[in-house]
């Protein structure tokens, strides 16, 4: 039996995943997203059947669908971020005329836990920072490692917007980063002077491929991925930490966290981490708070 030809709704789907690449939407979000409304096109056409158009998806079939998510045992983190895409689309799809109303919008959300990100201590971060320094782990480019951790956390960057920093994005006289974050809005980050110290061995030693612009690179001299970024922390992580939960993303909170602590102004914090809204930065208190609770309960002779 011949494959069923491609539904009005697939088109839509790749006509709203084609218009987020035009708004700058990160790659991340793209790959995830496209990835979900495959799996929403798969669930509503049958074996050789193509999906129903956008204007008979009713809030029966979507609630149907968001049930089936739920069977699966799916993370709600991983529910949320599908409902997200297939909202999306129907808002998409109600901008372009073709259905009047955003059925997705009556799908009730799941609720996340209240979890505070884990946050290495100074001690422990420094302590990791100095033992790759001191090259206690063997590894091929050493000057690159030191430089994308030195960056991580001395800059308090997401991985993404390390990857993604060009030789160009480098003010060597200003000693200053030009970092593209969420929707490829652009912020300067000083970078301090240890990051900075390590920056400068690893492009003396920089070898790129022709024609490559990126800071830092992969064993090809290409541009180093997220995944390759991600993949190098874990393993010095396990190898001299012996923790298998660091991720870049502890970084940038134990930046935040440590900032915080030493008593900067939450609102430069905001700036530096380039967050949209002051309240995503306002958890970092939370955390500082938790800390100085552990001291007392530690210390206090009525703890």
């Amino acid at each position: 039996m011949p494959p069923a030809p491609e539904s009005e709704l697939a088109r839509w789907c790749a006509h709203w995943i084609a218009s987020l690449e035009r708004e700058n939407a990160s790659a991340h979000t793209v790959r995830n997203y496209r990835a979900d409304l495959d799996q929403f096109l798969a669930y509503l056409a049958g074996p050789n059947l193509a999906a129903p158009p956008p204007a008979e998806i009713d809030p029966l079939l979507l609630r149907e669908w968001l049930a089936d998510l739920h069977r699966q045992n799916l993370a709600r983190s991983s529910i949320r971020r599908k409902l997200s895409a297939v909202r999306g689309l129907f808002e998409h799809l109600v901008r372009e005329g073709v259905v009047r109303v955003n059925h997705a919008k009556l799908l009730l959300t799941p609720k996340m836990p209240k979890r505070l990100p884990g946050v290495p201590t100074e001690q422990q971060t420094n302590s990791l920072i100095d033992a790759i320094a001191a090259g206690k782990l063997e590894r091929p480019m050493p000057e690159r490692d030191l430089a994308l951790f030195e960056l991580l956390y001395g800059c308090g960057l997401r991985v993404s917007e390390l990857v993604g920093i060009s030789t160009s994005d480098v003010d060597m006289a200003e000693k200053w980063l030009r970092v593209r974050g969420k929707r490829k809005k652009e912020r300067q980050v000083p970078v301090p002077k240890s990051a900075w110290m390590a920056l400068e061995r690893w492009l003396a030693v920089r070898r790129p491929a022709a024609g490559e612009q990126a800071l830092l690179l992969n064993h090809r001299g290409r541009r180093l991925t997220d995944r390759g970024a991600r993949s190098i922390i874990r393993l010095y992580a396990i190898a001299l930490a012996g923790d298998s939960d660091l991720h870049p993303h502890s970084l940038r909170h134990a930046y935040a966290t440590h900032l915080l602590n030493a008593g900067a102004d939450l609102r430069a914090i905001q700036e530096l981490l380039g967050h949209a809204s002051l309240s995503t930065t306002q958890r970092y208190t939370q955390l500082s708070l938790n800390d100085l609770l552990r001291v007392y309960d530690r210390s206090h002779p009525r703890a």
